[in-house]
């Protein structure tokens, strides 16, 4: 939902970042694979007990996420870029939810049921954007929702921060992906239906 009302807001700020990068030949497969470093660094850093080290390492990654974009639309995007893009992302996810379960044993199932969640919300995404012909400006359709890559990363920062209601934040966590993957469900549907 932020990622998808407040761009215009911040994409000054994640240009002059894409017109560093430009300037220094860093390409935007590049930074993809610098901000899945950080992201898993800061994974480790939960771990490691690190807690505000691990969240502006987070932070960072995702801006370097949103950067790597904004070049990929200056220089040309390629489909394997496309492809680290996505991955990755889960990627730094599961060393989220990694370092949060390892770190707090006896509410595993919980994690095992958020990751469950980002499963079936992200088949939906997927399957949703490659089989459909409406575009955005990325290099396929990009179903918005309750929960983008901004509350993700909210949801994760504040169970970063407060572990001791760690419970209670990871099952809205799962309420809220699994609520967005509902209305991806649903307008998959509609969108898909109009196409047959």
């Amino acid at each position: 939902m932020l990622d998808t009302n407040c761009r215009k807001f911040i994409q000054p700020f994640i240009k002059l970042g894409a017109n560093i990068f430009i300037k220094l030949n860093i390409t935007a497969n590049q930074v993809t694979s610098i901000a899945l470093i950080f992201g898993i660094a800061s994974g480790i850093l939960i771990y490691l007990d690190f807690p505000y080290i691990a969240i502006a390492l987070l932070w960072f990654s995702g801006y370097l996420d949103a950067v790597d974009g904004t070049i990929a639309r200056h220089s040309g995007s390629t489909p394997f870029g496309t492809v680290m893009d996505i991955t990755f992302d889960r990627i730094v996810e599961i060393s989220l939810i990694l370092g949060l379960a390892l770190k707090n044993p006896n509410i595993n199932f919980l994690f095992l049921c958020l990751a469950c969640s980002i499963i079936i919300s992200m088949t939906i995404f997927l399957v949703t954007g490659s089989l459909t012909t409406k575009k955005s400006e990325k290099s396929f359709y990009y179903q918005p929702g309750l929960a983008e890559r901004t509350e993700g990363f909210i949801m994760f920062s504040l169970m970063i921060l407060f572990q001791t209601y760690l419970n209670y934040l990871t099952l809205i966590f799962i309420f809220i992906v699994l609520f967005t993957a509902t209305q991806r469900f649903l307008e998959g549907k509609k969108i898909l239906n109009k196409l047959s």
